[in-house]
């Protein structure tokens, strides 16, 4: 396989950093896009000079293709994941991997059954602050971790959830503040503790919205096995989208991630930062949100590297699906009013 033929199902806000990435690597061909609307797939496909489906089914049997990108509401992940892949297809599907837990194990052991390549958008983990304070923390700089938090304080609005018809609902989307927003901040903190989860312990609230179903408002703690208990504060009602926040108290140092920013201060003085680099850019055409930044098109190159020459994704799926059990394990401790053992989601699987 010299060139991968590629289609991308769902035509939504994140469309273009696939679409883009896709177009510009020169070893995959976007052949066909696919939405239930017909305007905006025909849009698409106009925009990216491909073919326009409204079914991906159709799409899948009569199209000759390799990898799938999927772009779709949450509810959508696992079933449309598994049916590609039943066909022999690879799959790069965007965050969450799912809604349940269950589901995006099935999404995993299928793709394990058929040999396919599977991949889940965590693009934040190739930040420049991100991958400072991973390198850092997996040499032993900074000695064992002590305890760690987590803040993010952003703005979704009522008029947000209106224009959507699958945001806001527990069936489409499987949550609010936490599965959609802050999912991508508790990924980053779950990858630098590193450490296998004891339990959670977790509050969910709407306080902010007047026309969604679900959570605007989560905070807790996760307590991990190697001891270190992590705080967490995350809000869709702030009134504009402040930098996420982490901070880890380490044996040997401070480490800070505003933003993209990382920055360690090590307690015999020495100091490192990382940062955006600003004359790394990548266009993923008008009118897309700046704060994406240039790490999707490595994720998704990655991805096809992989797929064309072997070896293993840097963010491999059963790290997608550890983040994805802690987000369910919040869920149920804030529903349920009660501490979450892992160990007893396990057994009760």
């Amino acid at each position: 396989m010299d060139t991968v033929k590629v289609a991308i199902i769902g035509c939504g806000n994140i469309f273009p950093m696939h679409a883009q990435s896709v177009k510009e690597n020169p070893n995959t061909e976007l052949v066909a896009v696919c939405d239930n609307k017909p305007e905006r797939a025909n849009e698409r496909a106009i925009e990216m000079d491909c073919k326009s489906y409204t079914d991906y089914v159709d799409m899948l049997d009569k199209e000759t293709l390799d990898a799938i990108h999927i772009c779709l509401p949450h509810y959508l992940h696992a079933p449309v994941s598994i049916e590609v892949t039943k066909r022999g297809l690879h799959v790069l599907t965007e965050k969450p991997m799912a809604i349940k837990y269950q589901d995006a194990e099935a999404m995993l052991s299928t793709a394990r059954a058929y040999n396919t390549h599977f991949g889940v958008i965590f693009q934040n983990r190739y930040n420049a602050g991100a991958q400072l304070i991973k390198t850092m923390l997996t040499e032993g700089t900074l000695g064992s971790i002590q305890s760690a938090k987590a803040s993010v304080t952003w703005d979704r609005s009522d008029e947000y959830y209106s224009k959507s018809d699958w945001k806001g609902t527990w069936d489409k989307e499987g949550g609010g503040v936490l599965i959609d927003q802050a999912i991508h901040t508790l990924d980053l903190m779950r990858w630098f503790i590193d450490a296998e989860l004891e339990y959670v312990d977790a509050t969910i609230s709407n306080r902010g919205h007047e026309y969604i179903e679900v959570e605007d408002a989560a905070e807790g703690i996760l307590k991990f096995k190697s001891g270190v208990v992590a705080a967490f504060h995350t809000i869709n009602y702030y009134t504009y989208d402040a930098p996420v926040q982490i901070e880890i108290h380490c044996e040997k140092g401070l480490i800070k991630m505003i933003g993209d920013k990382g920055m360690v201060s090590l307690y015999d003085g020495r100091e490192f930062i990382a940062d955006h680099n600003p004359n790394e850019t990548f266009s993923y055409g008008v009118g897309v949100k700046s704060y994406w930044g240039v790490n999707h098109i490595k994720q998704i190159n990655n991805f096809y590297h992989v797929l064309l020459h072997g070896g293993e994704l840097d963010i491999k799926p059963e790290e997608a699906l550890k983040t994805q059990e802690m987000i369910n394990a919040i869920y149920q401790s804030g529903k349920e009013n009660r501490r979450i053992t892992f160990e007893a989601r396990r057994s009760n699987d």
